[in-house]
């Protein structure tokens, strides 16, 4: 038995290949907080979707790295208890460094991702090869990426210019570097999306030609899409009704995450669709009832919102009511 198997985690090789196989997209969602893991929980009974729960490194150590295998391990046996049997995984998102990577795995994360984008190639495939040949024999997947989105995750404006992922690039790194997924820049922006005709505040569109030619190169290798909020203009508002200060911000429409999803692209990462609408539901509850000092009636209210937000995600991603590979 793997470790990540203690805690009920599942493969996700096996939970890509799956939805390589059946032309869907699982939902890789960020989690910072309770609110958020339980309304992931919800989300999955309801939907009965195979779903991938991530975080990255500074959020294992905001919270303690055995905090947050435990608190996903107990999500999990919600899940299971209501009677949904889907595959789960536990996900280091970003991780920076190979020892960032190797504690995620030694405290039961199923799968990793090792980002050297921003490295030459020759070192991002260096960095990816030593991972993957740690984690391998451990049963853990592993994640590289070439190509690099603008904006930063933390960021409220984008920073750097993007750098489309080149099929030759592409295709090397996966040769060299054992990766099992690969994440690709073709037109999403981390953080709070803005297209690359901000100017416009039109969404430039996804290189589908992209897609298509890195899956024809290399054809097993199920590819990742990374900065896919969609950022609804109402939770802007609200922010900035309730004492806030947010520009308009653009995110990626439905429709092409709903057509991506049929491609070779297997999983698709959602964080920031989870972050605003809690900031704005916070913001406005307690504008409104200024004398509050229980939490409970914001969360309570953030969880059921960002359920629905998770359900509509699977939904599009064409997850729902795949039951996934075998856990």
């Amino acid at each position: 038995m793997y470790l990540y198997e203690k805690y009920g985690f599942a493969d996700m090789n096996s939970m890509l290949r799956d939805a390589k196989s059946n032309h869907y997209a699982i939902p890789s969602l960020n989690f910072i907080t309770m609110e958020q893991l339980n309304a992931i929980g919800d989300a999955m009974i309801e939907n009965a979707s195979p779903t991938i729960i991530m975080v990255a490194p500074k959020h294992y150590r905001q919270f303690e790295i055995q905090m947050i295998v435990r608190m996903a391990q107990a999500m999990i046996e919600r899940v299971r208890s209501a009677g949904c049997q889907c595959p789960v995984s536990l996900h280091l998102d970003h991780g920076n460094t190979f020892e960032e990577c190797k504690t995620a795995i030694d405290h039961g994360f199923s799968s990793v991702m090792i980002d050297g984008s921003g490295l030459p190639l020759e070192e991002n495939i260096r960095i990816t090869r030593a991972v993957a040949e740690y984690a391998h024999p451990l049963g853990v997947a592993v994640e590289g990426e070439v190509g690099t989105l603008s904006g930063t995750e933390d960021a409220d404006e984008c920073q750097g210019d993007q750098r489309y992922t080149n099929p030759d690039e592409a295709e090397r790194f996966i040769r060299e570097s054992g990766v099992d997924c690969l994440a690709v820049s073709v037109g999403t922006i981390h953080g709070l999306n803005k297209s690359m005709e901000q100017s416009k505040k039109s969404f430039g569109g996804l290189r589908y030609d992209l897609i298509s030619e890195i899956e024809r190169r290399s054809p097993e290798i199920p590819l990742v899409l990374h900065g896919c909020s969609s950022l609804p203009e109402k939770y802007v508002q609200m922010i900035n009704t309730y004492g806030g200060k947010m520009e308009s911000v653009i995110g990626i429409p439905d429709d092409c995450l709903r057509k991506v999803s049929r491609t070779a692209v297997c999983k698709i990462n959602i964080a920031s669709d989870g972050w605003i609408p809690s900031t704005a539901i916070t913001r406005k509850t307690l504008a409104e009832h200024p004398e509050l000092i229980d939490s409970r009636m914001y969360r309570e209210e953030i969880r059921t919102e960002l359920a629905e937000i998770y359900r509509h995600k699977m939904d599009l991603f064409n997850s729902t009511g795949k039951h996934g590979a075998d856990v």
